[in-house]
């Protein structure tokens, strides 16, 4: 089996982990919200056993929390627990099968987050989504900015994709919108497309391009909010942290900006800018964003 299909069988247990680990916090039942599979390393000369896979779990904990009680019900051999506290010590017990854990003292173990330090992460989190993981949204803004190397233009369109994707990522969170991701995200990667063939048959900024990208925000946005939803919002600090995230992401888009400026900024007057940068450089996204239309409407 190759790594890439070893891979996919394991992330396909994701929802498995979801349904069988439970936690018993203060006699209450809680559940992971979401599985996120972490691939392992690749091994090491002398390592004495082959890297393992993680599974990460999230969900929300109570901020008062006290005891804890482990359960995983998807072994029947035994197998470690092993808990490491905030104050360095580490809690191991052996358990066995689908048998519950002992319990687990988390005295001190949690505090309440500040609304700084709520809006410091989320910031983080939405800039890390475009960069380094939103290659989708960075070839959107590159498409953008492709089209005419003029403050007015690129100002224009990233204004009104902005204004959008903020519109039904607010909407989508708060639960006013929602669409499914198997047209959502489609249609996202058409945009790509579009934005990148367009580039091919003219430079100009025509009235017709701004109401299309308000239109394909509106659907990056709601891209945004899936993502945002898989980490989750704290409900005390909701409206910060949704703030914060789409703070984030506009930091990452001007970053974006900013480095493909840097990159064409010498060659952006020449005569051959648009015949030698623009379009072979659009006709890549094209491609690409045409290919992962197929692939995740169809494949």
């Amino acid at each position: 089996m190759t790594m890439a299909a070893r891979d996919a069988r394991l992330r396909a247990l994701s929802p498995v982990f979801v349904d069988r680990v439970v936690l018993f916090v203060d006699g209450r039942e809680i559940r992971p919200t979401n599985a996120e599979y972490l691939p392992p390393r690749e091994e090491r000369p002398g390592d004495l056993m082959p890297p393992l896979a993680t599974f990460r779990l999230r969900g929300r904990m109570p901020s008062q929390a006290r005891h804890l009680r482990w359960l995983y019900g998807l072994v029947i051999d035994p197998y470690p627990l092993k808990i490491r506290r905030a104050d360095g010590r580490a809690v191991t017990e052996w358990i066995h099968g689908s048998d519950w854990s002992g319990v687990v003292d988390l005295s001190g173990q949690f505090r309440q987050v500040t609304r700084l330090e709520v809006a410091r992460d989320y910031v983080a989190l939405g800039y890390t989504h475009i960069l380094p993981k939103g290659l989708d949204h960075i070839l959107f803004v590159l498409g953008l900015f492709l089209l005419r190397l003029r403050v007015r233009p690129i100002f224009a369109q990233v204004t009104t994709f902005t204004v959008a994707h903020s519109i039904t990522l607010a909407l989508t969170m708060l639960g006013f919108v929602s669409l499914p991701s198997r047209i959502v995200e489609p249609l996202i990667a058409l945009s790509i497309a579009y934005v990148a063939i367009e580039n091919l048959m003219t430079d100009r900024l025509r009235p017709w391009r701004i109401v299309l990208v308000f239109g394909f925000g509106l659907l990056h946005g709601m891209g945004f909010a899936s993502v945002l939803s898989d980490l989750g919002l704290p409900r005390d600090e909701f409206i910060t942290a949704l703030l914060s995230f789409n703070l984030g992401v506009e930091a990452g888009q001007l970053s974006v900006i900013a480095a493909a400026a840097l990159c064409v900024m010498w060659c952006g007057q020449r005569p051959w800018y648009h015949r030698r940068v623009v379009v072979p450089i659009s006709l890549a996204i094209a491609a690409i964003g045409g290919y992962w239309t197929v692939a995740r409407a169809f494949l």
